[in-house]
């Protein structure tokens, strides 16, 4: 929320919402410096389509492979590397998640083109190639279970948090109606409430899928006011990036069918 707030546009705030994510699914993250989760490969994000390798040799470990999709790749100083643990794979791919530093020998960032929307924020593909790998840099338990999958949900909350907290900043810029920062805050507040809670739980699902609704309808109301000041260069700014909204939003959906069929069972 506080870097929303403080951010002039929605690329900044998503940075922000990204990196607060990553310490609040992993409280000994360093604070500073720049940290980026590494999942998605050619063939997506799912266990059986990741073919980075983690391999056993001597005391420690050594990590092959690529990342497609790094967002703030470039500018992360650590790497937060999703790969198949080779020892422990059977019928199950077994995933273990290796903390790299950006600079170790054997890592290689590749620049990929700015988005058509937040292009400030970069992303890169990644290469691993020998890298090793010590013991204490793989995070206990399992990769996908402990890490993949529930960081979808605690970024959801603290990316979602930080866009809620920027339109508040510009709502206290343009002098908006006041009922509608009230009503935002109140969605800040039941997503902080959320971000406290187990974000494996079915029921902390179903309640996020009802904050992003009345998110979207407070993001419309903050558009229609906006559009009061369609000269303003922080709006011609949110038209080009709004499309970050809606990424991900089938597998949000998904999400909280799963969550219903739990439930329900």
């Amino acid at each position: 929320m506080a870097g929303g707030h403080a951010a002039d546009r929605l690329g900044w705030a998503f940075a922000s919402g990204y990196q607060a994510a990553l310490r609040a699914l992993l409280p000994t993250l360093p604070e500073d410096g720049m940290a980026a989760f590494c999942v998605t490969e050619a063939e997506g994000n799912t266990p059986r389509a990741i073919r980075s390798s983690l391999r056993r040799e001597g005391a420690g470990f050594v990590l092959d492979g690529s990342k497609r999709w790094t967002t703030l790749g470039p500018s992360g100083g650590l790497f937060l590397v999703a790969a198949r643990d080779e020892a422990a794979c059977g019928e199950r791919v077994a995933l273990r998640i290796a903390r790299v530093s950006s600079t170790a020998p054997g890592v290689r960032v590749e620049m990929m083109p700015p988005t058509r929307f937040v292009p400030e924020v970069p992303h890169a593909q990644l290469h691993f190639n020998g890298v090793q790998v010590a013991p204490e840099d793989l995070l206990p338990g399992d990769g996908y279970d402990l890490y993949v999958k529930r960081f979808r949900t605690v970024e959801d909350l603290h990316v979602n948090a930080a866009m809620l907290a920027y339109l508040v900043r510009e709502a206290g810029r343009l002098a908006w109606p006041r009922d509608l920062i009230e009503r935002t805050i109140a969605v800040l507040v039941a997503e902080r409430g959320l971000a406290l809670d187990d974000p494996t739980h079915p029921a902390v699902h179903i309640a996020l899928a009802g904050a992003l609704a009345l998110a979207r309808t407070l993001v419309t109301e903050a558009e229609q006011n906006w559009a009061r000041n369609a000269d303003d260069p922080a709006f011609a700014r949110w038209q080009r990036d709004r499309e970050l909204l809606g990424v991900a939003g089938k597998a949000r959906a998904t999400r909280t069918e799963r969550a219903w069929e739990r439930l329900r069972g």
